[in-house]
């Protein structure tokens, strides 16, 4: 990961927001699964899959913008 200089010259690294995202998810998804709120796994892949995909699309984004 690329590290930059901030205004007081210090290294700092940008946010890696695919891994942040994916991340949150995944906690998400694990937390619906032991309270035992998200029986169905048809619907539990398709939110998993759905919410990698916003989280890719962000990222990429992200990336776009910084430049």
């Amino acid at each position: 990961m690329r590290r930059d200089l901030d205004r007081s010259g210090r290294l700092t690294h940008r946010t890696d927001w695919m891994a942040l995202l994916s991340g949150l998810l995944f906690i998400v998804l694990g937390i619906l699964v032991v309270t035992g709120a998200m029986t169905n796994w048809l619907v539990m892949v398709s939110v998993a899959v759905g919410g990698l995909a916003i989280a890719g699309s962000l990222a990429i984004l992200a990336r776009v913008v910084r430049r």
